[in-house]
């Protein structure tokens, strides 16, 4: 009995041991709403060394970005994966898988809240468009809709299905820079019975890149107002650079901590604004940073 429960305590100790971090990549992942894309799952070592755990959920967008220096914008990632593992081994967080999906040329209007182009003057869209063809993009249409049923209803069901998760919308978080700030934020009003807390970093409010025209975030808010959920059960993160894009930040972000406060969130509790002096708006700023966010989304 002694010998069984040794070989035992050594099997456990080898398998805890053999255990690592595993960055998985699905090339060119198909969906019958979006363009096909690149997802990267992370799996946390902890998956494996406890085969019979289930595990909480982050859904990142831009996933070129988030692990790999290769794929990354001026190869500069965010490196969620090794932010993560030094949060679990320092106690700070309970282990969390993430998943990366990559963004496509449609990213400005698939990241654009889809139901805020309702508040949009023809101007403003004639402006965005713009600045869409800008990029290589000709396509005016409005995706966002479609992007989130593409992680909601295809993405997050695989997830679920292939991989040991607590899919219960308070073991799901969203979190996207930018215009992922945005539609991070669209993603918890849309869907707020799937995501349960949600990162919006750098969040890119005055979609048109300056404050000259003061519309198009207009639009956003008139849509928050009518559609951000009841205080109480979602967390929320905002946080925002003082340099570069991040400069022109802070009037819209004070604008929507206003709508915060009057839907009843308590800052500092279900919902948090932070200004990172100093901190400019690219990937080096937000890998700084991303030990802050995870501690908000998962800190014990």
């Amino acid at each position: 009995m002694k010998i069984a429960i040794i070989n035992i305590l050594l099997i456990l100790i080898s398998v805890s041991a053999a255990a690592q971090d595993k960055l998985i990549k699905i090339d060119d992942f198909k969906s019958d709403y979006v363009m096909s894309r690149n997802v990267e799952i992370w799996l946390p070592k902890e998956y494996y060394a406890n085969p019979g755990k289930k595990f909480p959920v982050l859904y990142m967008h831009d996933g070129q970005n988030v692990f790999n220096t290769e794929t990354a914008m001026g190869n500069i990632a965010w490196e969620a994966d090794n932010a993560a593992r030094k949060l679990i081994d320092s106690g700070s967080i309970d282990p969390v898988i993430i998943v990366a999906s990559w963004c496509t040329t449609r990213r400005y209007f698939e990241y654009f809240p889809e139901k805020a182009a309702e508040y949009l003057t023809a101007a403003d869209k004639e402006a965005m468009q713009k600045i869409n063809s800008s990029r290589g993009n000709n396509d005016a249409t409005f995706y966002a809709d479609e992007y989130l049923k593409f992680i909601v209803k295809e993405l997050k069901p695989y997830i679920d299905k292939n991989y040991r998760t607590l899919s219960d919308k308070a073991n799901t978080a969203i979190c996207g820079s930018s215009m992922g700030g945005l539609i991070s934020l669209y993603a918890l009003c849309e869907y707020p019975r799937v995501f349960g807390q949600v990162a919006c970093v750098s969040t890119h409010w005055p979609v048109l890149f300056n404050n000259d025209n003061m519309s198009p975030s207009e639009a956003i808010r008139t849509y928050i107002k009518k559609n951000l959920p009841k205080a109480g059960s979602h967390r929320i993160y905002f946080d925002l650079g003082t340099e570069a894009l991040d400069q022109y930040y802070s009037i819209h972000q004070e604008k929507v901590d206003n709508i915060m406060r009057g839907k009843g969130y308590t800052e500092g509790t279900d919902w948090v604004t932070l200004t990172f002096k100093g901190a400019a708006h690219n990937e080096k700023s937000w890998q700084e940073r991303m030990d802050v966010i995870l501690k908000f989304l998962y800190e014990r």
